[in-house]
């Protein structure tokens, strides 16, 4: 479990954007010296400014007072090192000035800031090279609990967590909890590292254990990490990971579910419809919820543009009315979550949906009580292994 074990201290890039002495190292008379880019920024006069529309170095440098010759030795700068092309509307930069011994002051340093952790330093005395600087990235362990009152993601800006966190949960649990039927009451506890440069979050590292509380149940999940193994285990040990996602596409509700006595909202008479209606808009995305082989596409009459699926000797699963077709063609074999097809409405539909059908053992079932069976457990040498991680970590979320 090499990564597991990181985040119990705070780690850091060996390349340092800012750096200082600590303040113990100085008497209460002395100042420490504060550095910035490497460099004794209070030696100098700043002069801070932004890249405006179309604006070219050349004229950054005519603004700041940088000479010809200054000029002449940035524009031979290899690509690798600095590369004026990329130079970015509203980015910050610097010029840093010291004055010579007549008192006039030059250019000494010129600073672009590419973003919170990356800036390049030009040195502009004698021959002009460029530095790279790079601030630490600090990783936080946190924990967090967070109530859902209407979705996953206002919980998490609700509770101040990052955004990121509710993408990152919705793929731990995609194989065992349906997103867009979450209650209000259903809450989730998290241990997880958030990422900082300075004081400044700027996102999420590994998600390590959490516990999804949904359907009147807990569901915890734990990060596991041995020989090749890299996933998401229950605190039994056996895999979040199913055979097949919970729904083939984002919908914004079920407008009809399995049922053997439908009207039919088309013909008027009463008949079987063995699959779920997921009203979406039209070009949706529709992604095939597990592994396997495309056996039909095509127009199927009134079923519209069609794809079915056959994912293994038992299951097969057939997605209707699409407007277009996904990237595939009959005998493709695609992975789970590959886009397959597009929300429509071709065929016998009054109006934008997807026909979701599943059948097992050549018979229909209904696609929201299906059962998907579990990908691998944790294999038996590792089980202590994991027991000692879920022990010494499960409290946390429990």
């Amino acid at each position: 479990m090499k990564r597991i074990l990181l985040p119990l201290t705070l780690i850091c890039c060996t390349l340092c954007f800012t750096s200082c002495p600590k303040d113990n190292e100085y008497s209460e008379s002395e100042q420490p010296v504060r550095y910035e880019f490497g460099l004794p920024i209070d030696s100098f006069r700043v002069d801070t400014g932004y890249v405006k529309n179309g604006e070219t170095l050349g004229g950054i440098m005519n603004r700041l007072g940088a000479d010809k010759k200054q000029q002449t030795q940035i524009a031979t700068l290899s690509n690798d090192v600095f590369d004026v092309r990329k130079l970015r509307p509203g980015k910050t930069y610097y010029g840093l000035y010291q004055p010579d011994s007549t008192g006039v002051e030059h250019l000494r340093y010129w600073i672009y800031v590419a973003s919170v952790r990356e800036a390049t330093v030009l040195h502009m005395e004698g021959k002009i090279h460029a530095e790279k600087h790079e601030k630490p990235v600090i990783y936080k362990l946190r924990q967090a609990d967070a109530v859902i009152e209407s979705s996953l993601w206002n919980a998490m800006t609700k509770n101040d967590l990052p955004v990121e966190l509710a993408l990152e949960l919705s793929d731990i649990y995609a194989w065992t909890i349906d997103f867009f039927g979450l209650q209000k009451g259903d809450s989730i506890r998290v241990l997880f590292d958030e990422v900082y440069v300075d004081t400044l979050r700027t996102g999420i590292g590994q998600i390590y254990a959490c516990n999804f509380y949904h359907g009147r149940q807990w569901q915890q999940a734990y990060y596991f990490e041995a020989g090749e193994l890299h996933t998401y285990f229950d605190e039994n040990g056996k895999s979040l990971r199913k055979a097949f996602l919970k729904a083939p596409l984002n919908y914004k509700r079920i407008s009809s579910r399995f049922s053997y006595a439908r009207k039919h909202p088309v013909f008027k008479i009463v008949r079987p419809h063995t699959g779920v209606d997921y009203a979406a808009p039209t070009g949706t995305p529709v992604v095939s919820i597990g592994d396997g082989v495309v056996i039909e596409k095509g127009y199927k009459g009134q079923a519209g543009n069609m794809v079915k699926i056959k994912h293994n000797s038992t299951y097969t699963t057939a997605y209707l009315h699409l407007s277009k077709y996904g990237d595939i063609k009959q005998g493709s074999r695609v992975r789970q979550g590959q886009v397959i097809g597009y929300v429509g409405a071709t065929g016998a539909a009054t109006g934008p949906h997807l026909d979701f059908r599943v059948w097992k053992n050549g018979t229909p079932v209904d696609p929201l009580k299906m059962e998907s069976p579990p990908a691998d457990p944790v294999p038996a040498k590792y089980m202590p292994e994991f027991k000692h991680w879920v022990d010494s970590i499960g409290p946390k979320i429990w």
